[in-house]
């Protein structure tokens, strides 16, 4: 890769701008100041330095980001806040990253944002069913005949009959808590499950999706990156979905 291509893609403005940078000497490469933009340079192994700072190269960027409620899963809207507007806004502009998927406004949660599209239709795609799970709060006392109907699916209002999902109880009241694993993504599938069984979900957050899990200490409208178990779970799915 050419020496003025990486650096404006990390935002140091444009070619023309890039070539004025290293007619000043402000660009190292492994020590050594680099004048010409036509320089060649292996990102993966080369350090480059712009005034001192290092610049890692990255193809591509996997995140999780907590989802508070509020935000929509898009990446711009005119009337709204997207969840990409809660990234640094240095990796919006350099990598112009999306969400895997999506999440309701009012829905809380684990939110995968990467810029790889290959992964997205690995993870998305129906004919994977991937498991995604949900801890939620549903207005209603959840019973053993509610576990037997996701498991058996239940018929949401268009007529479509869901997937075996699983249900779990965690507190069965006037206002109940339960987990629930499904392997699909229809809109609003959740509430519609429950409405489904004349119960209604007050609160709906994510909190696994495949080998992805969101962490009990990142606060809401924070992000990290993937650990190195989630990358290799990753890879894994982009490499089955080529095969």
């Amino acid at each position: 890769m050419r020496i003025d291509k990486l650096l404006a893609h990390y935002g140091y403005g444009s070619r023309k701008d890039v070539k004025t940078l290293l007619k000043q000497k402000n660009v190292t490469v492994n020590g050594e100041r680099i004048k010409t933009s036509k320089f060649h340079i292996n990102p993966d192994v080369d350090i480059v330095e712009v005034n001192g700072d290092v610049i890692q190269y990255k193809e591509f960027i996997y995140y999780v980001l907590h989802k508070p409620s509020g935000y929509i899963s898009a990446t711009v809207d005119d009337r709204e806040q997207t969840v990409i507007d809660l990234l640094p806004m240095r990796a919006q502009q350099i990598y112009e990253p999306f969400p895997v998927g999506r999440l309701d406004k009012d829905t809380e949660g684990l939110l995968l944002i990467t810029n790889d599209g290959k992964l997205a239709h690995a993870l998305t795609s129906p004919r994977r069913e991937v498991p995604k799970t949900y801890y939620a709060h549903i207005d209603g006392r959840v019973s053993e005949s509610d576990v037997k109907a996701f498991h058996d699916g239940v018929t949401l209002d268009d007529g479509y009959k869901t997937k075996t999902a699983d249900l779990v109880i965690l507190k069965s009241g006037t206002i109940s808590e339960i987990e629930l694993t499904i392997t699909e993504g229809k809109f609003h599938q959740v509430k519609r499950m429950f409405e489904a069984v004349d119960k209604k979900v007050i609160y709906l957050k994510r909190i696994q999706m495949g080998e992805i899990s969101l962490d009990d200490a990142l606060p809401l409208g924070a992000i990290r990156e993937l650990t190195e178990k989630e990358l290799n779970y990753c890879e894994q799915m982009v490499g089955e979905q080529e095969a």
